[in-house]
């Protein structure tokens, strides 16, 4: 009945504002409610850059009118989450968000509603399609393919329906396409990586020729969908594959690292000439290198090469912040302390529960396909090797449902403990993946600060 209604007040609102709109105004209107919120503020976005600030009203509402607003694609933000709104000429959309479940709950209402609640579906889609891949990513080459032709028909299916109902323009449609397209293109990137990380074997050599055929039909110098994550994520998956060196075995592995990521960057200026672009995917490379490799010399290589072809100042601070923190996550360090709190409700320290061999693994409720895999993986671990102890950390949900999540699983012999400031862990941890495993010597120092509980050869660390 409150989302009824909700939607009956914003229908006749906007059913007064329409006559409002002139053939050559650009006049829209946006707002909304955020049930449960994190704080006060939701903030309209566009390329990543604030443009307004919109704050809360007693009954977690927001509004706002523009006098003119160009058509386009934005994000609205209530921290941690984020979320894509795409706007028509004279668009009146409402959302309804529970931060308890951001996209799940996330629904729009008004002017403009239906193009954009295909996006959060299709988004959503794609978020239960790539947690179920962790398996099928072990698949020969041939079943691998013919599984994601399958959901691609699916999605492909459901794109057209929707897009016949909607009749949405050319404008959106790019968007919505490539919410279909580049997931899909993006398994296909990952999947010699992630095959040989999951079984060990190498399937360069047998993948079919026409394989990557799609890279022909990619425009890589979109500047449209140069903040839209399906495209970005693909340009990422694309370099990272394209990158790879097959005749590895004449390095060691830190060179190896070292030599790919240069490629990566060398592959992505010759690539990628739109210039916005060019330096979002340098960032991503970057990133992601400095929180694999931590030969302190090659890092220095690196880094000079990504200020060669970078062009954009606002991010270079930020890889040499997150370049000094690696330098506290050596081997034989401390790992620096945040704080957590158990299952009783007590905070605590990391530095007062780690104090001896220990496996420090992550999860979140946004990924149960995750959470399920890797504490099974920890429960047979933990027979093999008695002398760890293994502690499980929540990155970001609520205490509440941290612990009642818990209450459907039996995770004996695991300590189980939720990160009170995931922003202070995430940068004093230098967290950017939620697979990251750290491995703590039998004095409670740092023996691998950046491993994978999933990769093939992870038990070494153990020994």
């Amino acid at each position: 009945m409150k989302k009824i209604s909700l939607a009956l007040v914003l229908f006749l609102f906007f059913a007064s504002c329409k006559s409002d709109f002139k053939a050559n105004d650009y006049v829209a209107y946006f707002g909304g409610e955020i049930v449960n919120p994190n704080s006060e503020y939701v903030y309209f976005c566009k390329d990543n850059e604030v443009i307004d600030t919109l704050k809360l009203d007693k009954k977690n509402r927001f509004f706002i009118h523009f006098d003119s607003l160009s058509p386009g694609l934005y994000t609205f933000k209530h921290e941690p989450e984020y979320q894509y709104v795409y706007f028509d000429k004279n668009d009146s959309l409402m959302v309804r968000v529970n931060t308890k479940d951001f996209d799940g709950s996330l629904s729009f209402c008004g002017r403009g509603d239906e193009k954009n609640n295909f996006l959060i579906e299709q988004y959503l889609k794609n978020e239960k399609d790539k947690n179920n891949m962790f398996p099928v990513f072990q698949y020969d080459v041939v079943n691998f393919q013919k599984f994601i032709d399958s959901t691609y028909r699916d999605a492909k299916n459901f794109y057209t329906t929707k897009k016949n109902e909607i009749k949405w323009n050319e404008e959106f449609d790019k968007f919505a396409r490539s919410s279909v397209d580049l997931p899909h293109y993006s398994k296909k990137e990952l999947y010699p990586r992630m095959h040989k990380m999951r079984t060990g074997e190498d399937v360069y050599e047998k993948i079919p020729k026409n394989f990557y055929d799609y890279r022909k039909t990619v425009d890589c110098n979109n500047a449209l969908l140069s903040t839209y994550s399906p495209f970005v994520n693909y340009l990422s998956h694309l370099l990272n594959n394209m990158a790879s060196i097959n005749y590895h075995n004449h390095f060691s592995d830190v060179d190896l690292s070292l030599k790919t990521n240069i490629n990566k960057l060398t592959i992505a200026d010759t690539l990628i000439k739109n210039e916005k672009i060019k330096n979002i995917i340098l960032n991503n490379i970057a990133f992601q290198y400095l929180l694999e490799d931590q030969n302190i010399v090659n890092n220095n290589i690196f880094i000079d090469t990504y200020y060669k072809y970078s062009t954009d100042k606002s991010y270079k601070n930020e890889i040499l912040k997150i370049g000094n923190a690696i330098q506290l996550l050596k081997p034989n360090y401390e790992l620096p302390a945040v704080e957590l709190i158990d299952k009783l409700d007590n905070k605590l320290t990391s530095d007062k529960v780690i104090l001896k061999n220990t496996v420090v693994f992550l999860w979140t409720s946004k990924s149960i396909s995750h959470l399920e895999a890797v504490h099974k993986k920890v429960i047979a671990l933990k027979k093999k090797y008695p002398k760890y102890q293994f502690i499980a950390i929540n990155v970001n949900d609520t205490q509440k449902d941290w612990k009642n999540l818990l209450s459907n699983y039996k995770f004996d012999g695991i300590t189980e403990l939720r990160s009170t400031n995931f922003e202070d862990l995430k940068a004093k941890w230098a967290i950017n993946k939620i697979q990251r495993t750290i491995v703590m010597n039998e004095k409670g120092k740092i023996k691998n600060a950046f491993t994978n509980i999933f990769e093939v050869d992870f038990e070494k660390n153990l020994k």
